[in-house]
């Protein structure tokens, strides 16, 4: 064979092993489509300690952040040092942040990288802030690194061998909420919702930390935005009070708004076709509305609007249907994604208690983590129907996080640990 001929087909076994690679990886909060869409036919429905279990890892302390998977790693924050207990916290000087880097072949920690809190300025292990900890926010990673959202503390960069990179305080202000809000990462930026911490979206330069671009006078929002495409351009669509709001995520200017809900915003928007679907607030209310479009959209682009939602968790969809869950009532719902019709509303039983997480999708079923109780699997369709309900008796932690879905594996993190669930 000539030799151009085999270094072209090299070079074709290797775009193509990048491409089977890419679409393998779940790179961020909710995963490459923002709306926890799993590309999986071959899932476990049910699991156990030992059922379907290829291994489980303990994490170096608790964390209601999600894991994210890119190549053979699988990364994960937690936090050690204070706070491990309600009724004896600790002393709050010795909080730590970690990064946990871990092996997707057989779960063990190829590095663990921790950053002390920056703990003049964090809550008290208290209150909301006692649900959920100092690791919620999921991290975001490209081919560039890995980025974190610690904050107060603030936003930092890590390479691949674990080499801290920089840290960025994005404000020093707190919430008895508490931060949750991810990184989202867009060509050569990194993009925070630091609304808490420093009324702004912020995007930061992936290499060397250095702000971009700031918009400011965020309201209520702790959710993570979201990229879409719309009439040939990028849009960065988040949730805050009273409005659904796009930016030019390369320059942070606005492009549009739309009327939002009346209260403040935890649940993260999701893309579907030439919409997003927004939720949120104590009341419980979803918006679609089409992207694209300039200044005020509420009259020309608000789809439709019905008092029925989330107050936490986000919602996902599957062949014209929106799926939610309640995060106290425990109820499940189902939509019609074009008109908003309600296509039921079913009491889960038994009752799963508080639902934190975002559900994810695969193999036609929807996946609905619980805080104490266990996974309910329910399938995407517009019949209401539970199929399973898996828990693990050893483990008896808090499961705050979103699963990532990648090759027929569900990659599952508790309080305690991280499990990699697999035929």
């Amino acid at each position: 064979m000539p030799r151009h001929y085999g270094s072209l087909l090299g070079l074709l076994t290797l775009l193509v092993a990048t491409t089977i690679l890419h679409a393998a990886d779940w790179p961020r909060f909710r995963g490459p489509s923002a709306a926890g869409l799993a590309q999986n036919e071959s899932v476990p429905l049910e699991w156990d300690d030992e059922k379907n279990v290829l291994w489980k890892t303990d994490m170096p302390g608790p964390g209601a952040s999600s894991p994210v998977v890119f190549g053979d790693r699988i990364y994960v924050t937690c936090w050690s040092g204070y706070g491990l207990s309600e009724d004896e916290p600790g002393d709050i000087a010795n909080l730590k942040r970690h990064l946990v880097c871990v092996d997707r072949k057989d779960g063990s920690i190829v590095w663990d990288k921790s950053l002390p809190a920056n703990t003049e300025h964090e809550s008290t292990f208290s209150g909301f802030v006692a649900l959920h900890g100092y690791a919620s926010s999921t991290p975001a990673v490209d081919k560039s690194g890995i980025y974190v959202y610690y904050g107060t503390t603030g936003a930092a960069a890590y390479d691949f061998d674990g080499t801290h990179r920089w840290t960025v305080n994005l404000g020093d202000k707190t919430h008895m909420f508490g931060t949750a809000n991810s990184p989202v990462v867009y060509q050569d930026l990194v993009i925070l919702n630091a609304g808490v911490e420093g009324n702004a979206v912020v995007a930061l330069n992936k290499k060397s930390g250095e702000e971009v671009w700031r918009h400011e006078g965020i309201k209520s929002s702790w959710n993570t935005p979201v990229v879409v495409k719309a009439n040939g351009r990028d849009e960065l669509v988040y949730n805050e009070k009273n409005a659904v709001r796009a930016l030019d995520p390369a320059t942070g200017n606005e492009l549009w708004h739309s009327k939002g809900i009346d209260d403040y915003i935890c649940p993260s928007v999701i893309p579907m076709g030439d919409m997003v679907i927004a939720t949120g607030a104590r009341k419980n209310t979803t918006v679609a509305i089409k992207t694209g479009g300039e200044g005020d959209v509420t009259e020309t682009n608000l789809v439709w609007e019905i008092e029925k939602g989330s107050n936490v968790s986000s919602p996902t969809y599957h062949d014209g249907y929106l799926y939610w869950a309640s995060e106290s009532k425990g109820v499940a719902y189902c939509a019609d994604a074009k008109t908003g019709e309600l296509i039921y509303q079913e009491r889960i039983e038994p009752r799963p208690g508080r639902i934190y997480a975002s559900p994810v999708l695969a193999g036609g079923n929807l996946y609905y983590v619980s805080r104490e109780n266990g996974t309910y699997v329910i399938p995407a369709k517009p019949e209401f129907e539970i199929l399973a309900i898996n828990k693990f008796e050893k483990d008896d932690s808090v499961c705050n996080a979103s699963p990532a879905i990648v090759d027929n594996r569900i990659y599952f993190r508790s309080n305690q640990a991280l499990y990699c669930i697999g035929k």
